[in-house]
């Protein structure tokens, strides 16, 4: 049995994981192999990419000691996500063969952001989670854990994205790689007190959508054709799918329980977290590791099937069970700069179906009901995160759109200008006048061309949109002397 090292979250410490080393234990793994990392996460001057530092420096003292053995394998709840993955982009994303860790095992990562982020760093966070600490509450690491955080992008551009302008990069995830796996929940909170921060598709702390490391990326240049934008979709560093399993059962912090939950379920469900904790631990080569990619999104699938009449009934929950608990939802978070690189905070996304349908009531139920949350992160206002229920996109949205045209969602933006003297796009007082394709209905071929379905399900999207920034005459001209 590999040794097991075990990094919690933000606000917590080792001592939530009890029951988490007692069920590795009755399966095999000697109290001697497992870690226990520990770390500051609540001081206001520490940084995931200072933890990322330690990790490494533990970890290399470890090892030259012979208490710690290569290859070794890590669990990660919340924020330790984020942690590990800084770690290992940080030492070792030109060489993953060097890394010491063979398996990741992810329980509900805070991989791009939680809500309750910006929550933390209001008087409510403090109250909660500073008499302790002399009402610090960890803001290094709570801008990282913000919806839409710069630090996600640049996290993502070095372990998940191939980087802009190159052709190819080395896989840091799967196949000779990192066997990560995603393990979360997609039930809120149980107890009353915590109810007042749970969100529909989410653990109560963490959405489903942000959990998930099958990413997709794209760039819209609207500075090479205000009409028709070029879109240029992102490489992946990874080639294979990460396993991702979404149960049904699991909050924030029954996640790290194998044998105890906080909410009623069949035996059937509440049993499936240890089973897929142990599977992946036991995971040693890649087609295993494909075969359980596409085995776990089976069961995300029958989790998604629970949204249906009397199912969450019938699987045994309580009757305040919702059906959108088991929604499916998507996260799409943009950032918008100028031509010359520069950020743009003042902006607007506007969603609507075919462009003569624009306005109509397929438009208004998108913004009233698809788009259930925006978030304009508080550092930096050019970072969005658009929080989109898929479920509701392809069960209702589309049957709104009248006519015989293509079922489609586009998207548009107006940019504030920023001076009199200044724009962004050609007409000063419309803005932008393109409009990108998002998600089609359908896949259709046309001619050579392919439509694709871009926004995937229990997924987080990277969108980066250039407008072009446009001077007016009088700026500068010329005279003759």
């Amino acid at each position: 049995m590999r040794q097991v090292l075990i990094i919690h979250g933000w606000s917590d410490t080792s001592k939530s994981f009890k029951r988490l080393t007692g069920f590795l234990q009755d399966n095999g793994y000697k109290a001697v192999t497992l870690w226990l990392g520990d770390y500051i996460s609540l001081d206001d001057d520490v940084r995931i990419e200072d933890v990322g530092k330690r990790l490494e420096e533990v970890i290399r003292e470890k090892l030259a000691s012979g208490e710690l053995v290569a290859p070794f394998d890590i669990i990660v709840h919340s924020t330790g996500g984020l942690v590990a993955r800084e770690w290992v982009s940080a030492y070792y994303a030109d060489d993953i063969r060097q890394c010491p860790a063979k398996r990741l095992i992810m329980l509900a990562p805070a991989n791009f952001g939680s809500r309750l982020a910006s929550m933390g760093k209001s008087m409510l966070g403090r109250v909660l989670k500073g008499w302790n600490n002399w009402f610090h509450t960890g803001t290094g690491m709570l801008n990282a854990l913000e919806l839409a955080s710069p630090y996600q992008w640049s996290l993502a551009e070095r372990d998940l994205f191939v980087p802009e302008g190159k052709g190819s990069a080395p896989a840091i995830y799967g196949g000779d790689g990192i066997f990560a796996f995603v393990i979360t929940g997609t039930h809120p909170y149980t107890s009353k007190l915590r109810e007042i921060v749970n969100e529909d598709g989410s653990d109560g702390t963490v959405r489903a959508a942000a959990t998930n490391l099958n990413v997709q990326g794209a760039v819209v240049d609207f500075s090479v054709n205000e009409q028709t934008p070029l879109v240029t979709p992102r490489k992946l560093r990874h080639k294979t799918e990460i396993p991702l399993a979404i149960l049904p059962d699991r909050t924030h912090a029954s996640i790290i329980s194998p044998l105890k939950n906080d909410v009623k379920s069949k035996p059937y469900y509440s049993k499936r977290l240890g089973e897929l904790v142990l599977e992946a631990l036991a995971c040693d080569n890649a087609n295993t590791y494909q075969a359980m990619a596409e085995q776990w999104r089976g069961l995300s699938e029958e989790t998604a099937e629970l949204r249906i009449d009397e199912a969450p009934r019938n699987a045994g929950f309580g009757k305040g069970t919702k059906a959108e608990y088991f929604h499916q939802y998507m996260q799409v978070n943009v950032r918008v700069v100028d031509d010359h690189g520069a950020d743009v905070a003042d902006y607007f996304l506007e969603f609507s179906g075919p462009e003569e349908e624009r306005g109509d009531r397929s438009s208004v139920y998108f913004h009233q009901e698809v788009l259930e949350h925006v978030h304009e992160n508080k550092t930096n206002g050019s970072y969005r995160c658009l929080y989109v229920d898929r479920t509701d996109l392809f069960e209702n949205y589309y049957d709104k759109i009248a006519g015989n045209v293509a079922r489609v969602l586009n998207m548009s933006i107006s940019a504030n200008p920023p001076g009199k003297n200044v724009s962004y796009f050609s007409n000063y007082k419309v803005g932008a006048s393109g409009i990108v394709p998002l998600h089609f209905e359908q896949v259709k071929k046309t001619g050579s061309a392919r439509q694709l379905r871009w926004l995937k399900r229990n997924s987080t999207h990277f969108v980066k949109i250039i407008i072009p920034r446009t001077p007016k005459e009088q700026v500068f001209r010329m005279k003759k002397a």
